[in-house]
């Protein structure tokens, strides 16, 4: 079984090369010339030639940045000859809606299609402990899983096709609901004149311990506004209320990485313009 992971930047190329590492064939695609060079660098057969390899290949892991780059890796591949029974994966995070318009295209062409967001990040990326949260035909999922666990820890067959995207965007409110608890809980440590890095250690070892905390140096701010957007315009399309991820949509847009850095490891830090150092005697 050949693969071709669509998308060889950071977290592309560690799961590609988890895959070459499993003893599968694999192909990396990338325009950026620098991601090339460094799957080169690193022993995995890479180019920017996505067409020329179509033909070739039994699963493609298609790992781009936005919806519209996915629909884009999809129309090429469907337009140059897929092997009959060929399978999409789509593991970039996207909308669901998205999913299931690529879906009867693909299956008109006589390709599979798989949503295989994957979560853990980064960290999940490098160790090959990520996992897969799969929307599709069970038949499906199961045609594509020996690919899927040379980079993850675990296969969930969530649903449907579209499923894999409800259950990475479930994943996603649930993180950026932490990422907002932990630093408001770790301010007021802070304002008290707890160290907020001591304070979590001790966290870690409590009831309150969750795996958005355990990481919390390492969290990257980059995704969080589109993270959300979907997850409202989902709860919207359903007539959901959800006032709670309402608020955490607005507050995670305001954070970065450095605002963490700060809160733990500074003597000064604010959160929503209001100085939360730690309190003198006095205030």
């Amino acid at each position: 079984m050949k693969s071709c992971v669509v998308g060889i930047g950071a977290m592309g190329l560690e799961m590609a090369l988890h895959i070459q590492n499993k003893g599968l064939d694999v192909v990396g695609v990338d325009l950026d010339k620098k991601q090339i060079a460094e799957a080169k660098n690193r022993g995995l057969t890479a180019g920017d030639d996505l067409v020329g390899q179509v033909s070739d290949i039994d699963v493609f892991i298609v790992i781009v940045a936005t919806d519209k780059q996915t629909e884009s890796v999809v129309e090429a591949i469907l337009t140059n000859n897929p092997k009959n029974g060929a399978a999409v994966v789509v593991a970039a995070t996207n909308h669901p809606d998205t999913m299931t318009a690529l879906a009867p295209k693909c299956a008109a062409a006589g390709v599979r299609f798989v949503d295989a967001p994957v979560v853990f990040g980064m960290q999940g990326a490098r160790d090959g402990n990520l996992a897969s949260l799969c929307g599709g035909s069970k038949d499906d999922v199961e045609y594509v899983t020996p690919v899927l666990m040379c980079y993850s820890r675990a296969v969930h067959h969530v649903g449907d096709v579209g499923a894999g995207q409800l259950g990475k965007t479930c994943n996603n409110m649930m993180h950026w609901a932490a990422c907002c608890a932990n630093f408001e809980v770790l301010a007021l440590a802070k304002r008290y004149g707890v160290d907020a890095q001591h304070m979590r250690e001790i966290l870690l070892e409590c009831p309150a311990r969750n795996t958005t905390l355990d990481r919390w140096d390492n969290t990257r701010f980059t995704w969080q506004e589109k993270d959300m957007d979907v997850a409202m315009e989902l709860a919207q399309s359903a007539k959901l209320p959800l006032p709670l991820f309402g608020t955490i949509d607005q507050l995670i847009k305001m954070f970065s990485a450095d605002d963490v850095s700060a809160l733990l490891y500074s003597d000064k830090a604010e959160y929503l313009g209001v100085d939360i150092s730690a309190m003198k005697k006095h205030d």
